[in-house]
């Protein structure tokens, strides 16, 4: 076991790991953190999506050792229940979740598409969610609270 520095949610933490140990593992495990979701653990669902140096990434294939160094950030780290972000309560708003496995990957994926494109057309953002998984079907609330989330009319 290593002991670690990353920079998680704008602020230092340490723990120990094995270098090659899924960060998802040590976020959940180690740092108990509880956005991010096993799913698949092939990096497929979406489920364990985080943002590494502002980009969207699955941490269930991202060994630990990779992200020394560099800033991470959760679910967790974009609101609180008690204080959510503008794109958090878009999806409070629209009841987008019903099982809520996959509303972390959903959200983190959002965030990354609306920091690089502020106001997506609708097929945008179906577009650029469609590689995470929902099993639910909430598909058309998510793409509202997205909508929501970026100033626009609500068309789905």
């Amino acid at each position: 076991m290593a002991r670690t520095t990353l920079h998680l949610n704008g602020r230092a933490r340490q723990f120990e790991a094995e270098p090659d140990e899924p960060l998802l593992y040590v976020l959940r495990d180690r740092l108990e953190l509880h956005g991010p979701k096993f799913g698949c653990g092939l990096g497929q669902c979406g489920a364990c999506t985080v943002h590494l140096d502002g980009q969207a990434v699955r941490s269930c294939t991202l060994p630990v050792s990779a992200v020394k160094g560099r800033k991470v950030t959760t679910l967790e780290g974009l609101g609180s229940s008690a204080k959510p972000s503008t794109l958090q309560q878009a999806f409070i708003d629209e009841q987008a979740a019903q099982c809520g496995y996959c509303i972390n990957g959903m959200v983190m994926q959002a965030a990354d598409l609306l920091k690089r494109n502020p106001r997506p057309s609708e097929q945008q953002i179906r577009e650029g969610l469609a590689m995470n998984l929902c099993r639910c079907g909430t598909h058309q609330r998510i793409v509202r609270a997205v909508q929501r989330a970026s100033g626009q009319p609500v068309t789905a």
